[in-house]
């Protein structure tokens, strides 16, 4: 079932950067971001209502601590996507940005001790190259 979920995370990251490319246009990216983030802000928050998903959930300092750091990272990541996407072109920048797919495989091994296969390491190795050969 987690695959579903992961397919449609992707196709909808697709329309994002196509979406996103229109939208930068003629507005700073930082606006552009600023913008996203409230509909996003929305969203989440309606799903988190509707579904009474607030219910009853103690925060721990450690939980806390990590959502905020988690939502630091993707604040700056959406800053720069945005930024790329307005100087760049969305064939080019939107690969490069799924380098965060190579990244989090190597990262959780060193932070999460899981473990990488040889599929899992093949498979990020072939993601870096791509990236290289877009850049270069």
């Amino acid at each position: 079932m987690w695959w579903i979920y992961a397919l449609l995370s992707a196709a909808f990251a697709a329309l994002t950067a196509i979406f996103a490319k229109i939208g930068v246009a003629d507005v700073p990216s930082n606006l552009a971001t600023g913008i996203r983030t409230i509909i996003i802000l929305f969203v989440a928050w309606g799903i988190v209502l509707a579904r009474g998903e607030y219910k009853g959930v103690t925060l721990t300092r450690h939980t806390l601590l990590f959502l905020v750091l988690s939502g630091l990272a993707t604040g700056f990541s959406w800053i720069f996507y945005f930024k790329a996407l307005q100087v760049g072109k969305v064939s080019q920048v939107a690969p490069v940005d799924k380098l965060s797919v190579a990244l989090t495989i190597i990262l959780s091994a060193i932070f999460l001790q899981e473990a990488i296969t040889w599929k899992t390491a093949i498979g990020a190795l072939l993601i870096i190259s791509g990236t290289l050969t877009l850049i270069i």
